[in-house]
């Protein structure tokens, strides 16, 4: 049975590498695959993509006018609430802005990505192992835990337990110190429901959520 995506909901979105295989060869893939979560939440086209990548290496920032991002806040599709990148699969926290936006939205994504990975490395096929999976945020409190499980997942790779809030492909660090993206990620819905960002990041240090779960691969 189909799943109904449903206007105004917050959804857990998650795919993986093909047999579960890593989807990241270096940096430059990664930064890549950001930059598709980040900006494709809307119809909006952008145009030197490669170019805004080197910019992203260089200046860890992207190449990207105000005017444009305005653009794409205006037109989205879907809010980000918070994501992760691991080796090989991805986590995203989304809420449904516009009807058929997060299969828009996912659809964009990962064509994408497929295409340029495809492209560099001289490859054919697919990158993900078939669609994405979805899971409905039925309140508060599930969406509260979704946050610290996502923000807790990278703990499982070695050398970053304990160091989740420095993690360059996470969320996390955007919640507890400066949000690197502005209105591109939404985080009031899980902020505003703490004193402060030091009483959130206790929050997801002390929640356990990751030790609860026993798929290693979700």
């Amino acid at each position: 049975m189909k799943r109904e995506i449903v206007q105004g909901e917050y959804y857990h979105v998650l795919n993986r590498g093909n047999n579960k295989q890593p989807i990241f060869k270096d940096e430059r893939d990664r930064i890549r695959l950001l930059f598709s979560i980040l900006y494709f939440q809307s119809p909006q086209t952008l145009n030197n993509i490669p170019k805004r990548i080197n910019r992203y290496i260089e200046h860890r920032m992207f190449n990207t006018s105000e005017g444009v991002t305005n653009k794409i806040l205006e037109e989205r599709y879907v809010e980000l609430i918070g994501f992760v990148l691991m080796p090989n699969h991805f986590h995203l926290i989304l809420r449904e802005l516009k009807a058929g936006g997060i299969s828009k939205y996912m659809q964009r994504v990962s064509n994408s990505f497929t295409k340029y990975s495809n492209t560099k490395n001289k490859t054919s096929g697919h990158l993900f192992q078939g669609s994405f999976k979805i899971i409905h945020i039925k309140d508060d409190n599930q969406l509260l835990y979704l946050s610290a499980y996502v923000h807790r997942n990278i703990r499982e790779v070695k050398g970053w337990k304990n160091k989740e809030h420095l993690y360059p492909w996470s969320s996390f660090q955007d919640y507890v110190a400066e949000n690197r993206w502005g209105e591109l990620l939404k985080t009031d819905i899980i902020l505003e429901q703490f004193p402060n960002k030091d009483k959130y990041k206790l929050f997801v240090k002390e929640s356990g959520a990751k030790e609860e779960c026993q798929t290693s691969d979700v």
